[in-house]
């Protein structure tokens, strides 16, 4: 396996090298990696910018929760065994049924959800834990100014998209933005719990954790029969190619 990266600059580029391999196998893990590459460049930008109280500890937790994903990937393209959460997001990506939407939240909660807690927890000694949080909590400004981009880029896939945009107006990107925040909170507390544990003992409660977030990411996947049969509606409609669909999202 490569050497973890150790500053966001070399985050962006093994981001870049996964999407440049997911583009030319024609594989949808490419969408998550081309979405989380803009979320870092946007985190490198508010680094630079001065945008966070503490630029090197915001690198240092940016690094830690990047390397779990690039680590995560190399494992599954190696036939090895990530986080379960990874394998199942890695999974579905082989299925034709999820839509875009689905292939990003199951991207979204296994790296919130799991990795983020652990890699707050991780940034610092658990005495200066809190100190991180406003930190922490700027990159929601970061991740809401996203939504909107993201959301247009959905309806070039899936063009009847834009009509309900407009039907819903703001709502969609509240409800949007409410989610990952809930998403955010549950890491902050993820990270609570695992800061003053010794290794065994966090080792043992990401354990734990993880076949937790895997009954999310199935709630995800398989939404029930209503949702499910929009998913269907939706992913028939889909008519980009998966090397299209991850440009759009890059």
């Amino acid at each position: 396996m490569p050497q973890p990266a150790e500053t966001v600059d070399q985050v962006i580029d093994r981001l870049t090298a996964i999407i440049d391999w997911a583009d030319h196998n024609n594989s949808r893990a490419g969408y998550f990696a081309a979405l989380y590459r803009r979320v870092t460049v946007k985190v490198k930008q508010g680094i630079d910018d001065g945008f966070f109280e503490d630029g090197p500890r915001m690198e240092r937790l940016d690094v830690i929760f990047a390397n779990r994903y690039l680590d995560a990937v190399e494992q599954w393209r190696a036939g090895g065994e990530p986080s379960a959460a990874w394998r199942y997001a890695f999974a579905v990506t082989d299925q034709f049924w999820p839509i875009v939407l689905q292939h990003l939240l199951l991207g979204m909660n296994a790296h919130i959800n799991l990795d983020l807690g652990i890699a707050a927890a991780r940034t610092v000694p658990a005495s200066q834990l809190p100190s991180l949080r406003p930190d922490f909590d700027r990159i929601n400004t970061i991740l809401s100014a996203l939504v909107g981009d993201v959301q247009n880029e959905l309806a070039e896939i899936w063009a009847p998209l834009r009509i309900l945009n407009r039907f819903l107006g703001g709502t969609e990107d509240k409800i949007i933005n409410f989610s990952m925040g809930r998403a955010r909170d549950f890491a902050w507390s993820v990270a609570e719990q695992l800061a003053p544990l010794n290794q065994a003992e966090q080792d043992h409660r990401i354990a734990k954790l993880d076949a937790d977030i895997v009954i999310v990411a199935k709630l995800i996947r398989h939404p029930g029969v209503k949702l499910g049969l929009v998913t269907k509606a939706v992913r028939l409609g889909e008519r980009t190619t998966i090397p299209e669909t991850i440009r759009i999202l890059s």
